[in-house]
């Protein structure tokens, strides 16, 4: 067939023979002009020195004296041991920080001279305040039925109080004190029973004497005979999966599942009293009737109680001879006469006292978030411990309310 191009197949093969000639002999005149360059380097080297070795080697060039002969072996072997012991003593007084120390990240001895971090994780004011709290418990904090190797007993208290007080997940305080998941639940659950049985055994309503030497001086103006003022609190907790348990906790007045609880503390702020937590569908005078606020031994004859007009319970405290100081119900009026306005106003001052003990115990914020399903069980110790542990903190009614 004819080609459209210009040139032959032969003529193709003719010109492909000389590019390769050509390609190969620039080859060889490169290969040539590098070796050159190499022995010119060598020679370089082996007879000049740069000049840098010059300034370093200085010393050498002057003459040698005395001071310059080298000592005798024995004596350099000497000098070397003597200077190694040196370095030795150098390390042991300077010794290098153990990076790879598997204690928690976060402990109470380290924060001892630190008061506000330690307020921000437990709600007590120093570490002295802390180490009360410890002390109190007695020698039975060493005897637990479990505990962990990787911290102290201090630290295990820390962390329960740092969970009662802000809640955090289990994960992070095992990431924060450096154990597992696990740990941190035995650790929890040991410190939770064993606060509660140890304040349990307190007999915490206080004697009329007491509560009449510390009693508020303008609360003594008014209302002498108070004994104990009470209050119900409610809190939170996650929807129970059964039908029954639902109806029993669910609180129409904060229209969720709740845990309901009665407290009564001293007119000066100090609580003496925490009924069982009960569910939120359970009345206040129910509670009442199921404590051991009717005994005889608890009040004297005389004694008085405050209390929310919703706490109608005056019937089943007449028979001891003790009043109940409750703001007039509207029941029926409407309007109250000028003299019992002021006279509730009268005992709402002085009620809220309790209201603000309620809110202090309620710092922790176990109690102001929603308490999950395996925290119910124990929502009850979890509320008492709270609220006995604001009594080791600094009252917040002052000596003249």
């Amino acid at each position: 067939m004819p080609s459209v191009f210009a040139f032959s197949h032969n003529v193709k093969k003719a010109q492909a023979a000389d590019d390769r000639r050509n390609r190969l002999a620039r080859r060889e005149n490169v290969q040539s002009l590098v070796n050159i360059e190499l022995s010119e380097n060598e020679f370089i080297e082996r007879n000049t020195t740069p000049e840098f070795y010059h300034d370093t080697l200085e010393p050498f060039n002057e003459p040698v004296t005395c001071m310059d002969i080298p000592e005798p072996e024995e004596d350099l072997h000497k000098s070397c041991q003597t200077e190694h012991y040196g370095r030795e003593q150098e390390v042991q007084t300077d010794p290098v920080p153990d990076l790879t120390s598997k204690g928690p990240l976060i402990s109470i001895h380290r924060l001892k001279e630190d008061p506000e971090t330690i307020y921000f994780y437990t709600g007590f004011q120093s570490f002295d305040h802390f180490m009360y709290l410890y002390q109190s418990l007695g020698p039975a904090v060493d005897q637990l039925n479990f505990q962990s190797r990787c911290m102290s007993t201090k630290d295990e208290l820390f962390l329960c109080l740092i969970k009662l007080r802000l809640d955090k997940e289990e994960a992070e305080l095992a990431i924060l004190f450096r154990c597992s998941v696990t740990t941190v639940s035995r650790v929890f659950n040991t410190w939770l029973n064993f606060l509660y049985y140890q304040f349990k055994d307190l007999d915490l309503f206080l004697p009329k004497e007491t509560v009449d030497e510390y009693m508020p001086i303008d609360f003594k103006k008014k209302y002498p005979n108070t004994r104990i003022i009470l209050d119900a609190t409610e809190v939170k907790i996650e929807k129970p999966s059964n039908i029954k348990d639902q109806s029993a906790t669910w609180s129409t007045y904060k229209n969720c599942n709740t845990l309901k609880t009665m407290i009564g503390c001293s007119p000066r702020g100090f609580v003496t009293y925490v009924s069982p937590s009960y569910g939120g569908s359970c009345s206040d005078r129910q509670i009442i009737e199921a404590s051991n606020l009717l005994e005889k031994s608890q009040f004297c004859q005389g004694d008085s109680i405050m209390a929310d007009r919703g706490i109608m319970v005056q019937d089943l405290f007449a028979a001891h001879d003790v009043t109940v100081n409750t703001p007039t119900t509207m029941r029926g009026k409407n309007q109250l006469p000028a003299e019992v306005v002021v006279k509730d106003r009268r005992i709402a001052s002085k009620r809220v006292h309790v209201e603000r003990v309620i809110g202090l115990a309620k710092t922790y914020k176990i109690l102001q978030n929603e308490i999950n399903h395996s925290f119910t069980p124990k929502g009850g110790r979890i509320i008492f411990v709270c609220f006995v542990l604001s009594n080791f903190r600094t009252s917040i009614v002052g000596k003249y309310c």
